[in-house]
């Protein structure tokens, strides 16, 4: 395959390139885009070193099959039809075209088939949230169609990009040696504190990334199922953790959700570890491909209700490898890139 990274310098254009490695994906030629800023600098992949072109509207993608694109939604508008002129696959991580009726936005555990059908030759990449909590939701949907999901996200400072963990490291830093600490990246000081706001308000009281949370869900499930989020950034650098209460049609068991959930593609169950009840914890989960869930209860406020801790790599599954996954899924799974 000739494939495009375009925000290549960012912290996810870089998992880009750890991922397709780790992966194994068949690359024939790479080619590296960034702003004028980071134009000219190099990346180093698979031992061979490559200069970051500047993005132009005037950039030839001809030839190239897959451009995985994370410059932001504002880079995405404006060079979707530079990107894709030619016939070259957009799979975009931004939010630019999520919601758009003819942009399929994918999962490969829970909607792969979705991707097959896309008239702007642009797929989706969902929310670092929705997509970690839709791998959970799918096994349990398959057993009882899921009526209402309420959701509190714990988000790693990661989701807020490369600069925001280093402010995180230099206010803990900072704050161990009795300064100040810096604030810039986030409204507040995260070290040591929760931050109950994530992306900006909207009329509603909730933010864009809980209603993300709702409208992405049900795009991406087929569904009528309504998601009521709180979303939290909390100080840790790479992987986040949602606490989830479900209500299904019909009560199940928690022997058969299990089981559905030790089968679902993507998803590791954690129970016990030496003899004691065991649970994902984001200092464990990060750089780790799968989500991870554990907790899993009765709801005690609802007989149809289940309670459950799912955890995530916020670069990895979030943003870069699910990408990955859906070209995967593409080779696997569609003529025209069956090579």
């Amino acid at each position: 395959m000739n494939i495009a990274i375009v925000g290549a310098s960012g912290a996810v254009g870089q998992e880009f390139l750890r991922v397709l490695d780790e992966q194994n994906f068949p690359i024939d030629s790479l080619r590296l885009f960034g702003s004028k800023r980071s134009a000219g600098q190099t990346r180093s992949f698979r031992g061979q070193d490559y200069v970051i072109e500047e993005l132009t509207h005037d950039s030839d993608f001809s030839g190239v099959d897959i451009a995985f694109t994370s410059a932001g939604a504002g880079t995405s508008k404006e060079f979707a039809d530079t990107i894709t002129r030619h016939g070259t696959l957009m799979i975009d991580n931004s939010s630019a075209f999520r919601m758009d009726e003819d942009v399929p936005l994918v999962v490969p555990e829970v909607n792969g088939e979705d991707a097959l059908i896309r008239p702007r030759n642009i797929i989706g990449n969902p929310n670092c949230t929705t997509i970690q909590m839709v791998v959970a939701l799918k096994p349990i949907d398959n057993l009882s169609h899921i009526r209402r999901v309420h959701v509190a996200t714990y988000q790693a400072a990661s989701g807020a990009g490369a600069a925001a963990m280093d402010e995180l490291r230099t206010q803990s830093a900072q704050l161990s040696n009795g300064e100040e600490p810096t604030i810039e990246k986030f409204k507040y000081q995260l070290a040591y504190n929760v931050i109950p706001h994530v992306d900006v308000f909207t009329d509603n009281g909730y933010t864009k990334e809980e209603m993300k949370m709702f409208n992405e869900t049900r795009k991406i499930m087929h569904s009528d199922i309504r998601v009521s989020a709180t979303c939290v950034r909390v100080p840790v650098l790479r992987a986040h953790s949602e606490a989830i209460w479900v209500e299904t049609e019909k009560p199940l068991t928690l022997e058969e959700v299990n089981k559905a959930f030790a089968e679902a593609p993507g998803l590791v169950v954690c129970e016990e570890k030496d003899g004691d009840k065991f649970y994902p914890m984001p200092l464990d989960i990060a750089d780790k491909d799968p989500v991870y869930v554990g907790r899993l209860r009765k709801d005690l406020c609802d007989d149809c209700g289940l309670s459950f801790w799912v955890v995530g790599d916020q670069i990895k599954k979030g943003a870069a490898l699910n990408a990955v996954q859906i070209a995967q899924w593409l080779l696997a799974n569609d003529p025209k890139f069956a090579k």
